[in-house]
């Protein structure tokens, strides 16, 4: 049986006195793609902020590729992780957000090379190489030297995506690309996720508002509902033949 690549042990996340996540538990395989899916302030953002370090979880241990991620073992003890352990095990994790957080004063090609010339420490021609490569596989090999604020809004999502391509990671997280974007920029955005979950081995977890989408592209769907996963399984078993009263009241308002 192959191991997960990423293993939530009864995590729990508060804000003050607001339990947003309450206990999860949940295995992600190598190579496996996962729509999370759910109410607005049901916790489905915070489960991936996490993953790429940027909301500790207030008690439980997230496991990257068997590495325990905010915990570090120090003097036979384990203790709270420092930058360094942070660092490394988020190394193989990519993120694409909603509001794409391109550099504004670089261009898209520099934008895409930034991060593994200073931070993996990667040979600068390899690295623009590649970076060209993934531009053109998003569409957008012809404006490499232009800058975000020359770019529609589904362009720079694609630019987002080419630069998490380019760091190589185990790991893909999406969290609601497209919910920024005009309805008629969507469907570029989506196609770019289609052809990375067809054609690339990583795993992929995306916080999705796009059932169809969902149903047609991911192994596992989880319907999170304050805090806790209230159901999981298949696409078709979630998304098309659930019995739970609460998802399908959800599901109706996206779905018709």
């Amino acid at each position: 049986m192959t191991e997960p690549i990423v293993r939530y042990q009864d995590v729990h996340k508060s804000f003050g006195d607001i339990n947003v996540l309450k206990g999860i538990d949940l295995d992600i395989f190598p190579a496996e793609k996962v729509a999370i899916i759910g109410p607005s302030g049901s916790g489905k953002t915070t489960i991936i902020r996490m993953l790429m370090t940027l909301e500790e979880p207030s008690s439980g241990d997230i496991i990257v590729d068997g590495t325990n991620l905010w915990k570090m073992k120090k003097n036979g003890t384990m203790v709270e992780a420092n930058e360094k352990h942070l660092r490394s095990v988020r190394g193989d994790i990519g993120m694409v957000f909603q509001h794409f957080n391109l550099f504004p004063h670089m261009t898209i090609l520099e934008n895409c090379m930034t991060a593994p010339i200073h931070v993996k420490g990667e040979d600068k021609q390899e690295v623009e190489e590649r970076s060209i490569q993934m531009l053109e596989r998003v569409g957008l090999g012809d404006k490499i030297h232009n800058y975000p604020s020359q770019l529609s809004g589904g362009q720079k999502q694609r630019v987002a995506m080419a630069r998490a391509l380019v760091m190589r990671p185990k790991i893909m997280l999406f969290d609601e690309v497209t919910s920024a974007l005009d309805p008629e920029l969507v469907g570029e955005v989506l196609e770019v996720i289609r052809d990375i979950a067809e054609n690339d081995d990583m795993a992929m977890v995306l916080v999705t508002h796009e059932m169809d989408f969902a149903l047609d592209i991911a192994d596992k769907v989880l319907f999170l509902d304050e805090g806790v996963i209230a159901e999981q399984g298949s696409a078709t078993d979630v998304i098309e033949h659930s019995q739970n009263e609460r998802l399908r009241e959800f599901l109706s308002r996206f779905r018709g």
